[in-house]
């Protein structure tokens, strides 16, 4: 038997798109417009669909994402956008997250929003 977290609790919404890219960490701009996270940026979900100015974020819910530098830890972990489509550990600017997987052979974490 395989465990999954797809589509548990899963919520989506539409925002104006800046310069988003699908699977990536996103942040509301002032402009009132989603574009991708910064390096150890906070950000409000994962960019889904970019399509006709607009873009899908989902802001609940189980994701997996890449991770770079250290791998985080399963339990509660503080996590911020790595820059380049990914998250990373960040005890000092990151959100607290529930991490329920980790696999470093892939270097990817599955947490939710």
């Amino acid at each position: 038997m395989s465990i999954s977290f797809d589509g548990i609790g899963h919520r989506s919404v539409t925002f104006p798109a800046g310069t988003c890219t699908v699977g990536f960490p996103c942040k509301l701009d002032a402009a009132e417009t989603v574009s991708n996270c910064a390096a150890s940026g906070k950000f409000l979900g994962v960019v889904e669909e970019v399509k006709g100015g607009y873009v899908g974020v989902q802001l609940h819910g189980f994701v997996t994402l890449p991770y770079t530098g250290t791998a985080p830890t399963v339990g509660f972990t503080a996590l911020s956008a790595d820059g380049t489509g990914g998250v990373k550990v960040d005890a000092t600017n990151g959100q607290t997250y529930l991490v329920v997987h980790v696999n470093k052979t892939a270097t990817t974490v599955t947490f939710e929003l």
